[in-house]
């Protein structure tokens, strides 16, 4: 096998195992919002008060969808909207503290998830993960 080969059959089997165990949490974790809904959520949190047509840039959906997303987030409480101090006739989306404190559960859950999961290898496997973390990280830097 040459090394584009390997790198390839590497790249797959990353992706894979990513994708199923990302899939597997989120499917055990049985979130109280869906997908979209709770990522928007994450980046209201990173990001600060932000305006409907920033957070639909930043999710990369349309202003529609986003304005839907939205609306189901504020009909739960965990949105909030204001007006944008810079322009009166916009509005800002923050996260309210029912919002922050359903963030924290859900992390709290996946983490439980994925430590029940890691509780399962053997030592060795731990190991190797753990030394693997920085390179993975790493290759969350974009370009």
């Amino acid at each position: 096998m040459d090394t584009d080969d390997a790198e390839n059959e590497l790249a797959t089997r990353l992706r894979l195992a990513v994708g199923r165990l990302h899939r597997r949490i989120r499917i055990d974790g049985q979130e109280p919002v869906p997908p979209l809904q709770l990522s928007a959520l994450v980046s209201v949190e990173q990001h600060g008060p932000l305006r409907l047509s920033e957070l639909a840039r930043l999710e990369a959906v349309s202003a529609p969808t986003m304005s839907r997303v939205l609306a189901a987030l504020d009909g739960q409480g965990l949105v909030e909207r204001a007006p944008d101090p810079g322009d009166a006739r916009c509005t800002q989306i923050g996260l309210t503290p029912a919002g922050a404190r359903m963030l924290t559960a859900v992390r709290r859950r996946r983490t439980a998830l994925l430590a029940r999961r890691l509780a399962r290898l053997d030592g060795e496997q731990r190991t190797t993960l753990a030394v693997a973390l920085p390179a993975l990280e790493a290759m969350l830097v974009d370009d």
